[in-house]
């Protein structure tokens, strides 16, 4: 239930009017909205108009809104096959006695993280109460004004005492070029690109960070400004050092100079991560490989931290060394995920998958093989994986790790990656 509860008393209601340049609503104290993605659907002219007008308000300036015509079967129709957005907002004249029936079609293909506001015509507090019970963020009785949808999603998105709505992914290398950042700035495009959401890609790296070369970007600022004058840093602060990647993706890059020695405080990005947690549904944390104060707070506040590694024995004693650290500094969490990367390298001697799992007790999410023209045509030319060859057996791979680090889909048995018979490595010891 959200924090912001309407009267639904039996009294009667005066019918609001849509407003207009002549009739200001007043809604001062409503703070902008995060990047979060806003789908609405409108059974009535009027609704239709507030919603519109509600788009051209400058709180939703970082919203990625859509308004359709139709109810809740059209809702239910469109997302069958497309992922949900956010937040749902579903405008009904279903009587009380049918709603919950009404929106179980919506129910069953809704992404667990999505919430849904419904606006309907009963004024009926047993109703309310039903849909709340049932994961109802709001339910809001027609015809509504802006200023009240606006409240609503602010209730369930800014609300300062409430828990912050993004999810942050912390990506580390269990050793210096194993891949992390190039597997990190991957998913985190696949993840805006997948499931259209709003995601924020951090690169903690400074001195040395790639995310502005692998999405050919110069930013003039970046994370450095956010890290070194946390006194200033706010969502409007942030927006300002954020560079747009894609449609759904931004980027707070690395200034990747060494004109200053790197220097931080244990809790310095702490600041950073919450507001991102705030700003995004999804914010993705490349870390570089270190190990200090710093490091050890992001990895224990994350939400989700993947472990990038390559079979070899350095990497095999680093992990191990990794994973029971975080089981300690994060004790009432799951394991981290494992991805192994680089696999086949042609002439290396490898670590067999099985054997470098059996005493990590850890099942991978996914195995990528060693690819040094797709990878290597990718970074070259600023562009991730799915964009060079979208069908490739990586560009797959990458897809089941933004369902699994996202929440989308449980972890399977983690597939060869298109290593084929040539190596037969997770069939043997």
């Amino acid at each position: 239930m959200s924090a912001v509860n309407y009267s639904l008393s039996t009294s009667n209601m005066p019918d609001p009017q849509v407003p207009d340049e002549a009739h200001p609503v007043d809604l001062t104290g409503l703070r902008p909205l995060p990047r979060i993605s806003i789908h609405a659907f409108c059974e009535s002219e009027q609704m239709l108009r507030t919603m519109e007008q509600m788009g051209r308000d400058r709180r939703m300036a970082k919203v990625n809104m859509r308004v359709t015509n139709g109810g809740t079967e059209a809702a239910a129709s469109m997302f069958s096959g497309s992922p949900t957005p956010n937040l749902i907002i579903l405008e009904t004249d279903v009587q009380p006695s049918g709603l919950l029936a009404e929106l179980a079609p919506l129910a069953d293909v809704c992404d667990p993280s999505t919430r849904v506001i419904v606006v309907g015509r009963y004024n009926d507090i047993a109703l309310y109460r039903e849909l709340i019970r049932n994961g109802i963020s709001e339910y809001l009785v027609g015809p509504v004004q802006m200023v009240e949808i606006l409240s609503s999603i602010a209730a369930i998105f800014v609300d300062p005492e409430a828990e912050p709505v993004g999810k942050s992914i912390a990506f580390v290398g269990a050793k210096g070029g194993v891949g992390s950042s190039t597997i990190a700035h991957n998913c985190a495009f696949g993840i805006s690109t997948l499931f259209s959401t709003e995601t924020i890609l951090a690169d903690l790296d400074l001195p040395f960070g790639t995310a502005n070369i692998d999405f050919d970007q110069d930013p003039a600022q970046g994370i450095a400004e956010a890290v070194f004058a946390p006194d200033r840093l706010d969502e409007v602060f942030l927006d300002r050092l954020l560079t747009k990647c894609s449609e759904h993706l931004s980027m707070l890059a690395a200034p990747s100079l060494l004109d200053r020695a790197y220097d931080y405080e244990g809790m310095a990005f702490q600041p950073i991560v919450e507001i991102l947690q705030r700003s995004a549904p999804v914010a993705v944390l490349d870390l570089p490989h270190v190990w200090s104060e710093w490091t050890r707070s992001v990895l224990a506040a994350a939400d989700e931290v993947v472990i990038c590694a390559v079979p070899d024995l350095a990497n095999l004693r680093n992990t191990k060394n990794m994973l029971d650290a975080l089981k300690k500094l994060r004790p009432n969490d799951h394991a981290p995920h494992l991805i192994l990367n680089q696999v086949g390298m042609p002439k290396r001697p490898e670590i067999a998958p099985n054997d470098f799992f059996e005493p990590l007790e850890v099942e991978p999410i996914a195995i990528l093989p060693f690819d040094a023209a797709l990878f290597g045509n990718a970074a070259n030319s600023g562009r991730m994986i799915t964009e060079i060859d979208a069908k490739s057996p990586a560009a797959e791979t990458f897809s089941q790790i933004c369902h699994i680090v996202t929440g989308r889909s449980a972890a399977k048995k983690a597939k060869k990656g298109g290593l084929g018979k040539m190596l037969g490595l997770l069939g043997r010891k």
